[in-house]
């Protein structure tokens, strides 16, 4: 005898496919560098499309800020993985805190000295006897180790000026060059008036002292546990969709972008001037290749931390360990 189906059985069902699939739903925890900005944009595009949510995951973003370390967030244990620039998170790895990065989402550095071509200067000689604007906090490394390479000491060649994260010392004068990027701070310095035959950009690239910026990084002991490196595999996977949409549409993702910021301050035009400038440090946007992390860039960059002279960066060399391909091959298994 057939047994009926009632509705009691069908909602039993239901709940247990609705729990069950609650169960399925992993949480990744990101700590951004930054307040929200096009800088982040692949992640908030993963975000608002779904990306994250279709890969069984719920990922809480947490903005950046002047008083918020990376490094010390993933150390507390508050997030699974960071938004760091590599010098910051090997000098951390010396310190005693394993980071391990698992994908390169910046191939190419931003990073620039900007300073008025009336202070006299057209080329890295002249930067002897002037004030520099340098932003501390993990981010004065390239700095220093360019200094150290032009035979610079910091106090007795040249005026180091801490700087803060806007460009006040040069528009008031107190600097003769300050720290940039090339999708941010130069373009602040054009919208307060100035004009680019006023300036003269060092791009970091070109002075050879260029480090990794923008990666991933977790803790090297979570990449033991195979459910760790599976969870972190799909969030690298809806991660590069994000990033993908947001190179090849600039203008939706700083929609994206402004919409997160809760402050207000964030307009259209300038986050998608600025995405259209991160797209350009993104070399493998829409590529198989993009997040995967050159052994070469890794070796160049240790070798920059190395060669500070009295004060490298770091002191003794990392070897591969504060790199991982096993999160970013397992990601690119995915379908």
């Amino acid at each position: 005898m057939m047994k009926r189906f009632s509705w009691r059985t069908a909602l039993a069902a239901t709940t247990l496919a609705v729990s069950l699939n609650a169960l399925a739903v992993e949480n990744v925890v990101l700590q951004l560098k930054w307040l929200p900005q096009a800088q982040f944009a692949g992640y908030y595009v993963a975000q608002a499309k779904g990306y994250y949510k279709d890969a069984g995951l719920n990922v809480t973003i947490k903005p950046g800020g002047t008083d918020i370390s990376p490094v010390q967030v993933i150390a507390g244990n508050s997030a699974d993985v960071i938004v760091d620039w590599m010098p910051d998170a090997l000098a951390a790895r010396e310190s005693g805190v394993p980071l391990v990065n698992i994908a390169q989402i910046f191939d190419r550095s931003g990073m620039m000295l900007t300073c008025r071509k009336s202070s006299g200067i057209t080329s890295p000689t002249d930067l002897k006897g002037k004030t520099l604007g340098v932003w501390f906090g993990g981010n004065e490394y390239p700095f220093f180790n360019w200094m150290h390479k032009l035979g610079y000491k910091p106090g007795v060649d040249i005026k180091v000026l801490k700087q803060g994260f806007n460009v006040d010392p040069l528009l008031q004068k107190q600097a003769d060059c300050i720290s940039t990027m090339n999708y941010n701070e130069y373009w602040q310095l054009i919208d307060a008036g100035m004009k680019p035959n006023e300036l003269v950009n060092f791009p970091y690239e070109d002075q050879g002292v260029s480090t990794l910026e923008d990666g991933l990084y977790v803790k090297g002991s979570n990449l033991k546990d195979p459910a760790f490196v599976a969870k972190m595999a799909k969030f690298l996977h809806a991660t590069y969709q994000g990033w993908n949409e947001a190179v090849k549409h600039p203008a939706e993702a700083a929609q994206i972008v402004v919409d997160q910021d809760t402050s207000g301050s964030a307009t259209l035009d300038v986050q998608q001037r600025q995405m259209e400038n991160v797209a350009k440090l993104i070399t493998h946007a829409n590529t198989p290749q993009i997040g995967y992390l050159d052994p070469a860039a890794y070796r160049r960059t240790v070798k920059v931390l190395l060669s500070g002279g009295d004060t490298p960066v770091i002191k003794k060399d990392p070897g591969n360990s504060g790199m991982s391909h096993v999160v970013w091959d397992a990601a690119a298994n995915i379908k």
